[in-house]
């Protein structure tokens, strides 16, 4: 049993990491972004409405696939004075409710976000800027599905801390000869 819970942990993980190098490549689209818009401002004098709003619009992925890889990579905020005080049950325990809390919070948000995402897919809702981005359910469907993404790296969390798994051995690069 525990194999295969910890292979289920593995699994969850690597779905998040590969949310993680998505928002990190997103990242990059947003600087070329932001850049290019520069320079059209600066050196042609002109812009584009929908460039302007899909700059903001990046940013929600970033968030929100961000939040979850920071806590697959143990970055997330924690008051690290006070936690290293702790020992590794308390620790543990602490780690395990904070995961607990993150599961809520996920299933909260996406029970509360689908219906908003279904309505403004109905309507067809779009920006209300001449020249804008059409589709805004498209950006809307990334709050139920980042936050669970959050619920699911809170359940790969608990397990985790709760059955004290090992972390996923790194593949050894192959000799170079």
């Amino acid at each position: 049993m525990r194999p295969a819970i910890t292979r289920l942990v593995w699994a969850i993980e690597g779905v998040v990491r590969g949310f993680g190098v998505l928002a990190a490549w997103v990242c990059v689209a947003l600087v070329l972004l932001v850049a290019g818009d520069v320079f059209a401002r600066y050196l042609f004098r002109t812009g584009a409405v929908w460039a302007q709003e899909l700059q903001w619009h990046l940013i929600s992925p970033i968030a929100l696939f961000g939040m979850s890889y920071a806590l697959v990579s143990g970055d997330q905020v924690r008051v690290d004075v006070l936690f290293d005080r702790f020992g590794p049950g308390v620790q543990r325990a602490i780690e395990v409710l904070g995961g607990l809390l993150m599961i809520a919070l996920g299933i909260i948000v996406v029970r509360l976000s689908l219906p908003w995402v279904e309505m403004s897919y109905i309507r067809g809702e779009g920006s209300p800027n001449p020249g804008g981005l059409p589709h805004r359910f498209i950006l809307k469907s990334l709050i139920p599905l980042g936050f669970g993404l959050l619920a699911l790296q809170g359940v790969a969390h608990v397990l985790r801390h709760a059955l004290d798994l090992p972390p996923r051995p790194r593949p050894r690069p192959e000799p170079q000869g």
